[in-house]
């Protein structure tokens, strides 16, 4: 991995130099605009709209637009002047449970590397923070945008999730929530407690998940590419509105409980047909 950022961790007055890496990574497949008669290339010019001419990079800035059309243009030297105070350094404020955040204010997430001969202070804010079952909230600044943050502890590594700040998270301000509630029948409770039952899982395993559009269409990619001939798989039909909530409760229980069923089944008949093929081998090998 590539370091993006170098700053340091302020922890009371203890101060830990470190570099930031970015901990997840976009595998969408990178499509171009392209011409389809040729397959070449589409670009786009850079030019102003007041008097036409193409703009070099280095004379485009940052501008906000107001209400009225008027654009205020923002400079670099401009953004250089504005106080951050938390600019190159990850400043630890407070210590919270984790179960306390709301995952809806969380935004990137990068690993923390110590950097040179400073793992011990590292080391030591990790053990310390692993050991009190807590979360360290902190300001930083990255790429000139201040953002909270937490820091806690993956395997053997301190990890820092960016945050949300408050004002930026929606309300969700639905008309259904000021209408009078639907009334739910306890039976129909009971089944959807069922539902979840049969559907649930003592631990989440995202290793069992795949991408299966990713996949799709890095295969098409790799048919075209060898010129062979690529076939459309047909999206399922979309199916219309639920009008009886118990039976469809119910033929979800039950499908739910077959494919669970099914699976192992087939996970047992796998595990007694392999046992028998090695013995026969064994048997053709030594005679």
């Amino acid at each position: 991995m590539r370091a993006m950022w170098k700053g340091s961790v302020s922890f009371g007055l203890v101060t830990i130099p470190i570099h930031l890496y970015a901990a997840t990574e976009n595998k969408n497949v990178s499509l171009r605009q392209v011409h389809e008669e040729d397959g070449g290339r589409i670009q786009y010019k850079r030019f102003c709209t007041i008097d036409g001419k193409e703009v070099p990079y280095s004379e485009i800035a940052k501008g906000y637009e107001l209400d009225d059309g008027e654009m205020v243009v923002i400079t670099d030297s401009d953004l250089a002047e504005l106080p951050l105070s938390t600019s190159k350094s990850i400043d630890v404020v407070e210590f919270v449970p984790l179960e306390s955040i709301d995952p809806i204010y969380f935004d990137r997430t990068y690993y923390l590397e110590p950097q040179k001969s400073m793992a011990k202070p590292y080391v030591l804010l990790r053990d310390a923070l692993h050991k009190s079952g807590h979360v360290a909230i902190a300001k930083v600044a990255v790429r000139q945008r201040e953002s909270l943050a937490l820091l806690r502890v993956i395997g053997d590594v301190l990890v820092m999730t960016t945050m949300l700040w408050p004002d930026e998270v929606r309300a969700a301000d639905f008309p259904f929530l000021n209408e009078e509630p639907p009334q739910i029948r306890d039976q129909e409770l009971a089944m959807a407690g069922s539902l979840i039952d049969s559907l649930s899982e003592p631990v989440f395993e995202q290793d069992k998940y795949r991408d299966h559009y990713r996949e799709a269409l890095e295969a098409l990619i790799e048919a075209k590419a060898a010129g062979k001939e690529t076939t459309t798989v047909a999206a399922p039909a979309e199916e219309g509105e639920v009008v009886d909530l118990m039976a469809a409760l119910q033929a979800s229980v039950s499908e739910a409980k077959k494919s669970r069923k099914a699976d192992t089944e087939t996970t047992a008949t796998t595990a007694s047909t392999e046992k028998p093929k090695r013995k026969t081998t064994a048997k053709k090998k030594s005679a």
